[in-house]
Formats: C-alpha cells, structure tokens, sequence
C-alpha cells in the first residue's frame, strides 16, 4: 500500500501544478520589437518616488485637524500637477506592485513565488529601455530591474538587509537613508565631471523606493502615529529631492515627477489580498510634460473619496497600475516596455494633440506586437485544421485599423485616430488574452477526466479490499478480458503522444494527458467490482439509496460554502453537538456527551469572530497559556492511568511537569517581546534564542513521553501549544486548546460507538498503546459509519484551516504572528513559519484520527483512502469554479480555493506520517516502534 500512497502523492502533485499550467503560465512574449514614440519627449529625466505601503485614503485625507500629511504633495496636486488612484491587481505585494509599475504587465503568481531579488524570466522595463538608471532603496527590490538588464546602466545603492526591522524604533530611517545618499550622491556629481554628464544626458531615470511606510504599517498598523509621521517624513524629503535635483540641472524645465505606491494595506497591518484598502494607491503627477491643476465637476466615481478629500473641484485620474509604465517612457522618448500591458492614460501629458496622437499609436503597435508573436507562435504550434484564430482581430482588419489611425494623423484628425488606437489596444490585449489561454479548455478537460479517474479508482480500492461488498473474480473472468485492455490503452497513450510530439507541446502536458489514460486503466481492470457496487446499489431500496447520496453530497457541499463563508462552519459544529443525542451514545456517557456538546459550541464561536491579526491582544495568549496549564492539572487527575507501563509514574509526571514550565516560558517570552516592541526596543536576543529552541524542541519532547494514547496524546499537544503560543497575537491562542480538548471526547465518544455496535468487548482507552503490536486479525473491514468517521475529520481539518481566519487573512502578508521568532524581513523564513502556525491545528486533528484508528481497530489505509476520496471531490468542485473573468478579487479567490483544498490534500498525506511518528515513536534505550494497521 505504500506504493499507492506515493502514487498518489505525486497525482496530487500533477493535479496541483496543474492549476499554474491553466491559469498562471508567464504572460510574456519574447521576440518582439521596440517601439518609441517618434517625436521630440517633453522630458530628459524622471524621478520615480514608489512609497511602499502608501494607501490612497491616508494619503488623500485630511487629519482631525483638517490638515494635509503631505503639505508639499497636496500643493502640487491643487495647482501644478495632475493626480488620480492607480488601480493595482492581487497578489498586492511589492515584487508584483514594482513590476507593473516599472516594466507594465502583471506578473503571475509562480514568478511571485520564486524570490524577490532575482527575475525568475527575463522581462524589459522602463528602466532597462533607459540611458541610465540609478535606484536607492531596499535590497528585496532593486535588485530584480538591475539583474538582467541589457548592459551596465542601472545603478544600485541599498542599505543591509538588517536595516529592514519591524522592531526597529523608527522605520521611517529607511526612507531617511534614501533621501540622504540621494543628496549625497548629488553632492557628489558636483565635483565627479564624468557621473554629472552622464547624469544630465537624456532618457534618465531616479527610482527612490520608500520601504518606512510599509514596515512601519506592518509593525504598528496604518492607523498609527508612526505611519502618518512616515508620511510627512516622506513629503518633506520628497520636497527637498525636487529642490535639489531642480537646483542641480539648473531649473531646466526637462524633469518629470511620478509619486505613487505598490500597493496598499489593510487597518490591520497585512497586505497580499485584493480588498480596497490593498488596491487602491495614491498617484501625484508633475513636471516636464504633464499635465497642471485641471478643474473638476460632476465627477462620477463609485466611491465617495472626492468629498471625503476634499478634492471635488480638482480633475481625478484614475489608472490601471500597468499605465503608469507606458507614461513615463512616453515622457522622457524611451520604446514601450516590450510586454507592456498598459494603455498610456493621455489626461495626464500635456502636449499637443499630435504628440499624444503619436504615443498612442505607438502603444498600439507595441501591444499589437505581442499579439502577432503570440498568434504565429500558436498557429506554428498548431494542427492547421485544429487552428482556431481570434476573430476578433484578423490580421487583414489589423493593418487596416493602422493605415485608417496613420491617416487620420497625417490629416490632423488626432481624436479619431486617439479613439482608434484605443479600440486596437483593447483588440489587440483581448486577443493576447486569447491565445494566452488558447489551451485551458484543452488542458482542464484532461485534467478533469484524471480526476475523476483518479477519484474512481480510489473508491475502487475502498470497495475491493476494506469490505465485504466485492465477490470473488474466476480465473476465466479474468483472462476474458485482461489481454484486451492493455493494448487498447497503449494504442490510446501512443496516439496522444504522436499528437501532443506534433503540436510541440510542452513535457507538462504529456503528464496531464496521459495521465487519465493511466488511472482509467486501473479502474477499467476492475470493472466487476465497479458492476458488482452497481448491482448491490439496484438492491437497496430507492429511498434509502438517495437519502444517503443527497446527505453525502449535503455534506461535501457545506465544507465547500464554508469557504466562501466561515460562519457555515459554526452551522456545521452546533449540527455536530447533536451527534450523541442521535446515535443514542448520550444515554451511554452522558458527561463525555455533554462535554462533546459544549466543546462544539464553544468551538463554534471562533468562525463568527473577526479575522486573526485584527485586533492584536496578548491578553488572551496569557489566558490560553494559563487554561492550558489548568486543563492539563485536571486531565492528569480525573484520567485513571493504566496500571502497567514502560516508563514509571515520576518519569511521566516529569514530563508534563516540563512542558507546563515551557508554556510558563512562552508566555513570558511573548509578553516581554511584545512589550519590548512596544517600547521600540527591538526583539531581544534571549526572547529569539528561546523561541528558536522552544519550536526546535517541540515535536522531540512528546516522543521521551510514555505512549499509552491518552498520556502521549497530552503531550504532543502541549508541545505543540507552547509553539503556537509564540505565534498567536489575540484570541487565536484558544482555538487549539479548544481543538484539543474536543478531539480528547472525540476519541473518548468514538469507542462508546464501537462498544455500541460490537458483541465483544473493546479494551479500554486507557490500556490502549500506540506501540503496542498489532493483531491482524482484529483489523476490521469499514462500515457505513466509517464514513462518518472520515467527514468528521475533514470537517475539523477545515475548521483548522479556517476556524481564526479567512481566504484573504491567508493570503495577505502580515508578520506580527513572527515576532518572536525574528524581526528583520525575510520572506521565506517568516512563511515558512506562518506554514507553520497554520498546520500545527491539522497535526492536533492528525494525531486525533490516528487515536481513533487505532481504538477502532480500523486500517489507516482504508480510513485514509475514504479521507483522500472526499477532499478530491472537494478539489474537483473548486476546480470547476476557478474564473479568469470578473473581478481580480473574485478571481484569485477562486484559484485560491482550489490550491488550498489541493494543498490540503497534499499536506495530510505527509502529515498523516508525521502523526505516526508523534503517536508511535519513543526516544528510549529498548523496544520497537510499533507499526499502524495497513
């Protein structure tokens, strides 16, 4: 069996890469030309100021006062400069934020993944399309326009990555180490002939990026004193930069000025997700070729910023974040970036009509070029009489469209061919859009009929060896059709592989169209099982037959709307306190039943509260730590330990004695650490030594604990909720204790049912060990009720998942959960840490379920293939319901359902293992680690 759970590992592989092969391929076309605009640029150089983390609101907005954060900004926008809200798209983070802005397209998410200071593709840029470049900020950032760019023109000056402290007394230092090398390095080209006369050559550009807002919003909040004094710290070095680079090239009129963010950040210090306050970011626009003060009236926007502002009677500009690249190479006369999604927002040049006229069309034809490379490179690839082109856009009616804009220009009829370019552009990124997903229909029916293979074929094994459903196959039966099959299936694989070697598709898709070719083999081989399940279906009566299949899909269906809705979760725990009273076990162990029903609806409240990292409070943490402490004192007393065990009474008590000091010492370690940042004076040396030693330590103490199920059960638990102590900030603290405690009566509840049903009697909990060898012949086949056995434990792996939390809190980036571990970014080990958190509830229903598998005397395989057929069904339906079309929040929440089931489903399997290791290893001198039913 072991080699079905590694087939099945990498299946869930396939199925899981899948998704980034239908929905995240690179959008990037390579082999197409530059286009600049052919006139004279309004501007030399441009100064890019990004201030990470800025939101729109707290820019705009007026204090309590009714004054301005950013007195020098707020002038320019009432009187010489143009503004707007630029429009950013999830993930909101910043390797994704700075690529839009600077090179125009958005990158997918599998880029995003592979690191923030290298460019996992090559890709151009505003700043690779320049003459010189010279940034100043942070290392995460500069370093991915600067690797990979033609030549040795862009410049980089970043602070140490050490300097990027969310405990740092005052963040704003980093936006104060850009703005003094900037004076610096100007200072500096006074007197360096060689650096000012590349400085003053055309088709310059300054990037100061502007990391204290971030830190400072993800450290104290954007609602806080330190983020608004950030932003004026930001304004006044932003003013000062202006008057030094214009006194520098001597008021020359040839300098343009862009002010916008990344993105922005929620009240509560995250970012990553795609609510308002994360996508909407300032814009301020000034200088060389832009556009000054421009009156509004009657502006109609959804929202009702403008009055809130008090900005109604200025002109507001809204953009897509992507614009912003195509405007400033239009601004200082350097080509489009080559993959460039934006569409140049005209309102904001000022120039005459033709030069506006001009840029358009040079958009056009930019983005057309990616259309036409990404057209012929399909159709190349392409059966011809499979070829289906975009019918939009037909090449005859393209070149028409830009003869009819060219002529327009040459006869001064710069609106229509403003308009027609438009219309091209949209065309042309429709098209684009086209042939980037040209095999998605393709590609997810293969996937689809993998799936449901796959799906079958466990169901196939469920029936076949864990019950007694399945008759005997003759021999004849069998050599009737067994050498049919193979060949019929080979004969299917070569075809598809002749097909996909002639269109030149890439190896991915070999695995996912061969693949169902492969399971529906395994399932066709068991056809007489599949017939006999059909005929013992026929048998039941219809009734009963449909009663069980609508409350099997009801079931699957609630976990699925909990995703959309968490509050179905505590729907589903208040329906689950009325399991004993149904099963009758009420009237069998009325304290472990009504124990059962208070758990539930205790843990029911959980899904009905806000979003974890909201509304940081240690004091609950403290009240987790000492419920923990108290709850464990009482289990120890009220629980008759068994009278003969390995270890003896003082080792045990030991033990528990031990790991209740180390709660003690994570409490201490999170109330100093959070009270040391709130004073500013950084993580403490010995609070992360601790915390480092305390995660280390936490899955080795459980195993020196004895392993009767009850005894070693405890102690992985307060294992693992000195861990998660160290990573709660709030209420979160509570919910694995809680957990815990409702799987202790699961268990407790689950031997009640088997007593129940069985003529002999169970041994009791108490006498039962993880290491103890097993009988085989004790190993029971499944019943019906088995089955709800397995829907509890996906049920509860849910309620993990997002039992203190939602899609967007997942998905957004917020380090507070980290502090005590580490303070200074660093994004892969403070994920890997979040992972963390969040599978250290899955471990607490893992270890719960391989208890009640051991005192069901049931197979953990059959349980777990019942398990694994579920979450696929699961993972099937969030498949059908990935969109590409609609909002950008809808749509990554829809692919974020599904990679979230699919990791799940991932995760069990490995984490099914290191339960087993949890419950049955020991570190000791003698004895064997027992094996679990198979």
């Amino acid at each position: 069996m072991l080699a079905f759970f590694l087939i099945g590992f990498l299946v869930h592989l396939v199925f899981f890469a899948a998704i980034f092969d239908i929905y995240f391929t690179s959008p990037l076309v390579h082999g197409t030309t530059p286009h600049r605009v052919p006139r004279e640029p309004p501007a030399k150089r441009l100064v890019l100021f990004v201030a990470d983390g800025l939101r729109a609101d707290t820019f705009f907005e007026l204090d309590t006062e009714g004054q301005t954060r950013s007195p020098f900004l707020r002038n320019v926008i009432e009187h010489s400069g143009s503004w707007g809200v630029s429009h950013t798209r999830v993930p909101t983070e910043s390797r994704p934020g700075h690529v839009a802005l600077i090179a125009g397209f958005y990158e997918d998410v599998s880029a995003v993944a592979k690191g923030w200071k290298e460019n996992p593709v090559e890709y151009d840029s505003v700043f690779n399309e320049s003459k010189h470049t010279w940034c100043w900020g942070s290392p995460d950032i500069l370093p991915m326009f600067a690797k990979g760019a033609s030549g040795d023109h862009v410049y980089t000056h970043m602070y140490p990555a050490e300097k990027e402290d969310f405990a740092a007394a005052d963040a704003s230092k980093l936006d104060t180490w850009v703005f003094n090398e900037v004076k610096n390095f100007f200072e500096y080209a006074k007197s360096n002939e060689t650096l000012s006369n590349k400085m003053k050559a055309d088709q310059v550009v300054y990037f100061l990026h502007l990391l204290g807002l971030d830190t400072n919003g993800h450290a104290h909040r954007p609602k806080s004193r330190e983020y608004m004094e950030n932003i004026r710290t930001v304004d006044k070095g932003v003013e000062e930069v202006v008057l030094l680079i214009e006194d520098f090239f001597e008021n020359d009129k040839k300098t343009a000025f862009i002010y916008t963010s990344d993105h922005g950040m929620t009240e509560w210090g995250s970012h990553g997700a795609g609510h308002p306050s994360e996508t909407l970011t300032p814009l301020v626009a000034w200088g060389a070729g832009i556009n000054g003060r421009q009156p509004g009236s009657n502006q109609q926007f959804q929202d009702d910023f403008l009055q809130e502002w008090k900005l109604n009677d200025v002109r507001r500009l809204d953009v897509n974040q992507a614009d912003i690249a195509p405007l400033m190479a239009s601004l200082i006369g350097v080509p489009f970036p080559l993959n460039s999604v934006g569409m140049l927002p005209l309102e904001y040049l000022n120039n005459t009509d033709q030069f506006k006229a001009e840029c358009m069309l040079t958009n056009a034809v930019q983005v057309l070029e990616q259309f036409k490379v990404k057209m012929t490179h399909k159709k190349k690839n392409t059966l011809t009489f499979l070829f289906s082109p975009f019918k939009s856009l037909p090449l005859s009616k393209e070149q028409d469209m830009l003869r009819t804009v060219r002529l327009y220009i040459q006869q001064h009829q710069y609106d229509e061919a403003i308009k027609l370019c438009k219309s091209l552009i949209k065309l042309g990124l429709e098209g684009l859009s086209y042939y980037h997903t040209y095999d998605r229909i393709f590609l997810g029916t293969s996937v689809v009929l993998g799936f449901l293979g796959w799906i079958s074929y466990a169901f196939v094994l469920i029936v076949k060896f864990h019950t007694k459903l399945t008759k005997p196959i003759s021999k004849l039966d069998k050599l009737s059709t067994d050498h049919l099959l193979p060949v019929i299936f080979i004969g299917a694989g070569v075809m598809i592989t002749l097909f996909l070697m002639i269109q030149s598709c890439p190896w991915t898709y070999y695995i996912y169209c061969l693949l169902p070719v492969t399971v529906w083999y395994a399932v066709i081989k068991e056809f007489r099982v599949i017939k006999n399940i059909f005929n013992l279906f026929l048998t039941l009566p219809p009734t009963k037959s449909i009663g069980y299949l609508l409350l099997f899909i009801m079931g699957i269906e609630t976990m699925i709307v909990s995703f959309f809705c968490r509050e179905v979760l505590s729907l589903g725990l208040v329906a689950f306190a009325g399991w004993p009273l149904q099963s009758k076990l009420f009237y069998r162990n009325k304290a472990m039943s009504l124990s059962w029903i208070s758990f539930c609806f205790v843990l029911a409240l959980f899904p009905l509260m806000p979003v974890v990292g909201r509304s940081p409070n240690i004091t609950f943490v403290t009240g987790a730590g000492l419920l923990t402490i108290i709850c464990t004192f009482v289990f120890c007393t009220s629980i008759k330990m068994a009278k003969q065990q390995t270890f003896g009474a003082t080792v045990k008590k030991s033990v528990y004695v031990a790991q209740s000091l180390i709660i003690v010492l994570s409490l201490y370690i999170v109330n100093t650490t959070h009270s040391s940042l709130a004073f500013k004076h950084g993580l403490p040396l010995i609070n992360q030594i601790i915390s480092w030693t305390i995660l280390a330590s936490s899955l080795l103490i459980p195993l020196i604990s004895s392993t009767f199920i009850f005894e070693r059960l405890l102690s992985i638990y307060l294992s693992l909720m000195s861990t998660y102590l160290l990573f709660s900030t709030g209420y979160e603290a509570l919910f694995p204790l809680l957990l815990s405690c409702l799987t202790f009566v699961w268990i407790r509840l689950e031997q009640e049912t088997i007593q129940f049903h069985d003529i002999s009697p169970a041994p009791k909990l108490s006498q039962m060990d993880f290491a103890q060898k097993v009988d085989t012949t004790q190993i029971r086949q499944l019943r019906l009720d088995d089955i709800r056995r397995s829907y509890f434990f996906i049920f509860f792996i849910v309620t993990a998942f997002f039992g203190t939390g939602n899609i967007a809190s997942i998905n957004s980036f917020d380090p507070a959960s980290v502090y005590c571990f580490l303070t200074v970014f660093n994004p892969y080990a403070m994920g890997a840490l979040m992972m963390w958190k969040i599978l250290i509830p899955f471990v607490i229903v893992m270890c719960a379920i391989e208890s009640i598998q051991v005192s069901t005397q049931l197979s953990s395989n059959s349980l777990f293939l019942i398990v694994l057929l579920i979450s696929d069904i699961m993972a099937l339906h969030f498949f059908f319901l990935v969109k590409d079309s609609g909002s950008w929040l809808d749509i990554g929440t829809s692919i974020s359902h599904y990679v979230i089931v699919m990791s799940m489903t991932i995760f069990l399997m490995l984490l099914s293992r290191l339960a087993e290791i949890l419950t049955t290893g020991r570190i000791r001198f003698q004895g064997k680690i027992k094996q679990h039913f198979t």
